[in-house]
């Protein structure tokens, strides 16, 4: 399906209307305002079918997700996509059109019941936080970086006439060894592909540091930015496979033994990744918690008193987030904890405790 027959048969473009403006940033019917600095609080999920397509991962989103969400409360779910479901490794100037029936189909399901769709790049042209590596290097190459805006640009063309509302676009999931100044360079070419094509796409760009630290030099590309909450790693990451030594912690506790380094409890959480943030958002920028949650070793009682303390804060400084994920290891449903009486709900293994709790804020 091309981008017009997509727009005309999900109602958001009538032929006439293609060639009118393109749609501001302004306050929805529901009251929400949408822009770099001031978002929503968004509260939902990541949907992760797409971001491991090197490892054979390519399947459609499913419509039920997208009903549970709404019907539990939620309005939000970030989509982390490889490139390589759309683009071959050998043409990367070139995307391929049934490669994007699934995100088409995505958006429309946001639409239908009421999801917040925020697009992310977890692998571009260049460079993943996640093995293998990539061929180019995102930060030195610039045929990676010609190609990454270039896949941007596309998106925004796709779908612009689609709010802010309803879409937003996340340039690069979590950004890591790379200086300020060249991750300010590529951000701000990613930014002019859209703005190109799409001057009014609500876009946002993950902290440096695996999107820990505020970036001040973007300020003045009115983009927002989007944080974590994966601090401290002792709760969030105890026994995770792909961390190194992660299986030679003692178990933790929540606040965490002293160990003096990073947040230990609720007070230093808010001072070490709570007020640094805020000291961005005074400047006009947007925050949202892209990422964040605790792996299934993580004592599941031990998990749920930090999670309490991480959505207290994040409601006290009016960020919204997104879980990850909602299926798996991390979530609600299928995360196979050695520690839950799961509920049975439709062929899943729902957490029910843990999903109460996140309904409350």
């Amino acid at each position: 399906m091309n981008r017009r027959s997509f727009l005309q048969r999900t109602g958001i473009w009538s032929l006439a209307a293609a060639a009118a403006p393109p749609l501001t940033l302004s306050a929805p019917a529901d009251g929400k305002e949408v822009s770099s600095a001031h978002l929503p609080r968004w509260r939902g999920f990541n949907l992760t079918e797409k971001c491991v397509k090197e490892q054979g991962g390519n399947p459609p989103y499913r419509e039920t997700d997208f009903a549970l969400l709404s019907e539990w409360g939620f309005d939000f779910a970030r989509l982390p996509q490889s490139y390589l479901c759309w683009t071959e490794p050998n043409d990367l100037m070139k995307v391929k059109e049934e490669g994007l029936k699934d995100l088409d189909e995505a958006i429309e399901m946001g639409r239908k019941h009421g999801i917040h769709i925020n697009l992310n790049l977890h692998r571009a042209p260049g460079y993943c936080v996640n093995p293998p590596k990539e061929p180019m290097d995102l930060w030195t190459d610039e045929k990676a970086l010609d190609a990454f805006a270039f896949q941007w640009g596309q998106f925004a063309k796709r779908y612009k006439g689609i709010p802010s509302q309803r879409v937003s676009f996340d340039l690069l999931n979590e950004p890591a060894h790379v200086s300020e100044e060249t991750y300010t360079r590529v951000v701000t070419r990613l930014v002019q592909a859209i703005r190109a094509e799409d001057p009014q796409r609500l876009v946002i760009a993950d902290g440096l540091n695996w999107g820990r630290d505020p970036v001040h030099s973007l300020v003045d590309l009115k983009i927002a930015q989007s944080t974590r909450g994966y601090d401290p790693m002792q709760i969030t990451h105890y026994k995770a496979n792909w961390v190194h030594g992660s299986d030679t912690w003692p178990e933790p506790a929540w606040p965490l033994a002293t160990n003096g380094k990073g947040p230990t409890d609720k007070d230093s959480l808010r001072k070490d990744r709570i007020e640094p943030w805020k000291k961005l958002q005074q400047k006009g920028v947007g925050i949202h918690v892209g990422e964040w949650g605790a792996f299934n070793k993580t004592p599941h009682k031990v998990a749920l008193a930090w999670m309490q303390d991480v959505l207290e804060l994040w409601q006290e400084a009016g960020w919204g987030w997104a879980m990850w994920n909602f299926h798996g290891g991390f979530g609600v449903l299928d995360s196979y904890r050695a520690d839950v009486a799961y509920e049975d709900f439709h062929g899943n293994k729902l957490d029910r405790e843990m999903l109460t709790l996140l309904q409350k804020y």
